[in-house]
């Protein structure tokens, strides 16, 4: 990127939405890294209407796949849209024999936060996964909906429950947005050998930029502003400096 459109992006971003839209644009940008390595079947699961949040469907990231499919839970929890190639699918119940191994990639965005039965839903994601699951979740974003906003994650949550469902992480990366909200993204596999040569392996729940603050450089450190106590520390620190030898002085 030029410099010129980079300072342009960075002025932009000033002023999008921190709540909702950053970090949906950054798992975007993430899913569009990788979307192109995967052909076959490919469906997303509780996709809704299929939208990007960006003006573009996911179905076009996936410009290798044989087929696209869309599942969908109750119209009046963003469900079932009456749309072409559309399941109705309820990921908190038992999954369907049919279903069962069906697709070669299952790509779920930001559903389990919504499901009290997570666990349930979790292996159904699995389940219906000849290969790869890609899978985005809230680390740190405000309580939404009024259907129900049960469950955040955290690296090491996602890492383990794909374990427990017989699949290896493969990728697994976080954004790091100041003063917004963190989503996690990830891609898991049933056949590691496959993917090795092609998806560079990535874990970690370890910020690259250490916090002012001091504090833990894990995800989620820069989301949380903590100025005013960064403040209170230099001006501590100044006052040692500049008083200490006056008041070493006096004592004597």
């Amino acid at each position: 990127m030029f410099p010129a459109n980079r300072a342009a992006e960075k002025f932009s971003s000033i002023f999008i939405d921190r709540k909702y839209l950053i970090a949906r644009i950054w798992s975007n940008r993430e899913l569009k890294k990788f979307a192109h390595l995967f052909d076959g079947d490919i469906v997303n699961v509780s996709g809704w209407q299929d939208a990007d949040k960006e003006g573009k469907r996911y179905k076009d990231y996936f410009i290798n796949a044989s087929s696209y499919t869309i599942t969908n839970y109750k119209p009046e929890a963003m469900g079932f849209q009456g749309l072409e190639n559309e399941i109705f699918l309820d990921l908190a119940s038992e999954l369907p024999n049919e279903l069962i191994n069906k697709f070669d990639v299952v790509f779920n965005h930001t559903v389990l936060e919504h499901i009290y039965q997570v666990n349930t839903a979790f292996k159904n994601l699995c389940l219906m996964s000849r290969d790869v699951v890609i899978l985005v979740v809230p680390f740190l974003q405000q309580m939404h909906t009024n259907y129900g906003d049960y469950w955040r994650f955290t690296p090491l949550t996602i890492k383990r429950m794909f374990e427990e469902n017989g699949m290896s992480l493969l990728y697994l990366s976080f954004n790091s947005h100041k003063n917004a909200s963190i989503y996690i993204f990830s891609i898991a596999t049933r056949h590691t050998s496959k993917w090795q040569d092609k998806i560079k392996g990535q874990f970690s729940y370890i910020e690259q930029k250490r916090p002012l603050d001091g504090f833990e450089s894990y995800i989620g450190c820069h989301a949380i502003q903590n100025e005013f106590y960064v403040l209170s520390k230099m001006f501590g620190k100044l006052k040692d400096i500049l008083f200490h030898p006056f008041i070493k002085k006096i004592q004597k």
